[in-house]
């Protein structure tokens, strides 16, 4: 960490931070090193002042996050308060960087005539992370609004570059390696913002009333399988209210394990291996976990 100067960094930097403040499960071991960047130019600087083999998670909202227990080794970035701003250009497009969340996007492209921008509001996290995982909701993913994207490599080196760079599937994106999303340039359509703002309303209200909202999960935890729903197997396997530890089937929707208030990354992680045995077994499809799943195992 020699070449990492403190000193000169502007944004907030912690040191063995509990990542359960950071995760909507409300679990997860301390990060080694906690760092949220005040603009893009000071997350150059902290990139760039890292040992190579540094590791790296980035963190939005913690909405699609199990850490374990033992914590992160290295550095975890936080955009939550950071590279928020969305800036209006010309043909009904947008720049918009990695920390502002789907939500504020949706609500922003209503209030200002833009269609097609609805879906964002079902999905819980910054723009940062649903473009790592083409993260969608109500029938829409982020990848189809996007033109280009801006990324920050370890170096500190910006890039711009284009959608057919990436492989981009099913809550799915590959592309250069050990390059991080900064912002993206959104296309959008003009159009009649009430309307977009009352399908927002009845989207939210639909999904309130299909979901545990309020409680503390990380949303879906696996990918539906194509031509069918991960919640409809989990149910068809009898694992509704199932629980191991802390961390419960929910009996609402399948596809959320919630923490009942003394749930171990340790819980989940084992309630997670026991669906896809379960289902695999009785069902024969393998599910695919959608959270993704950092850190270490804690030394008991």
């Amino acid at each position: 960490m020699a070449a990492l100067d403190n000193n000169r960094l502007r944004g907030e930097l912690k040191f063995n931070e509990p990542m359960s403040r950071h995760t909507s499960w409300r679990i997860g071991g301390p990060a080694e090193r906690f760092f949220t960047p005040a603009d893009q130019d000071d997350l150059a600087l902290y990139l760039s002042g890292l040992p190579a083999d540094e590791n790296i998670v980035w963190l939005g909202l913690g909405s699609n996050l199990l850490v374990r227990d033992g914590g992160i080794k290295g550095s975890v970035v936080s955009l939550k308060g950071a590279l928020a701003e969305i800036q209006a250009l010309e043909n009904n497009r947008l720049d918009v960087g990695a920390g502002c969340s789907c939500a504020k996007l949706a609500r922003y492209c209503s209030r200002n005539n833009l269609l097609g921008g609805e879906f964002f509001a079902g999905i819980p996290g910054l723009l940062g992370g649903a473009l790592a995982m083409n993260a969608g909701a109500f029938g829409g993913e982020t990848w189809q609004q996007v033109e280009s994207v801006t990324t920050l490599n370890r170096q500190g080196i910006i890039q711009q570059r284009l959608p057919h760079e990436f492989e981009i599937g099913y809550r799915s994106v590959k592309g250069p390696a050990d390059e991080f999303f900064v912002s993206a340039v959104l296309q959008f359509s003009a159009g009649d913002g009430e309307k977009a703002a009352a399908e927002i309303r009845q989207l939210l209200d639909k999904r309130a009333a299909s979901q545990p909202t309020g409680l503390p999960s990380c949303g879906s935890v696996f990918r539906n399988p194509q031509g069918d729903y991960a919640a409809r197997l989990i149910e068809a396997s009898g694992l509704k209210g199932h629980a191991i530890g802390g961390a419960v089937v929910s009996e609402k929707h399948a596809n959320f394990i919630i923490n009942t208030g003394d749930a171990k990354a340790a819980d989940v992680e084992a309630l997670i291996d026991h669906i896809q045995q379960t289902v695999k077994q009785q069902q024969g499809v393998a599910l695919q976990t959608e959270v993704k799943i950092v850190g270490e195992v804690a030394n008991d």
